[in-house]
């Protein structure tokens, strides 16, 4: 494992805990749109004849809802651990390894663990799961 103390200025500390703040606010935000989305459309829906593709649809939409959100929920947990990783002074390093994250890939992926080597390895083993 390399030094525990990450190896980033203050200046671009501050700056990345502005951008991850603002980023929790903006998929907090287009959440919300979604509950509120959804809450219409079955208000909308609940006065008329129900068909049956009509559930089907419903499904469908209630599927990809579950979908997003569990993207969302990985998103804001990585955002919240690299939020309490600048507090602790480790932004920037791997949490796997030790080893620094590009600053490319802090500024492109603010909320990034993992070198992206390590991420590119995570993401196979997750594909290859079943």
């Amino acid at each position: 494992m390399t030094d525990t103390k990450s190896r980033l200025d203050r200046a671009f500390i501050e700056k990345q805990r502005r951008q991850l703040t603002l980023l929790r606010q903006q998929i907090l935000a287009v959440r919300q749109a979604r509950v509120n989305e959804q809450a219409a459309t079955n208000a909308e829906a609940s006065g008329r004849a129900r068909e049956y593709e009509d559930d089907a649809q419903k499904l469908t939409s209630l599927e990809l809802q579950e979908n997003l959100n569990a993207v969302d929920d990985d998103r804001l947990s990585n955002i919240e651990r690299a939020l309490q990783r600048i507090d602790e002074g480790t932004y920037g390093l791997s949490v796997g390894s030790g080893a620094p994250i590009a600053i490319e890939r802090l500024e492109a992926t603010p909320e990034a663990l993992y070198t992206i080597d390590e991420q590119q390895s995570r993401d196979a083993l997750r594909g290859a799961a079943p």
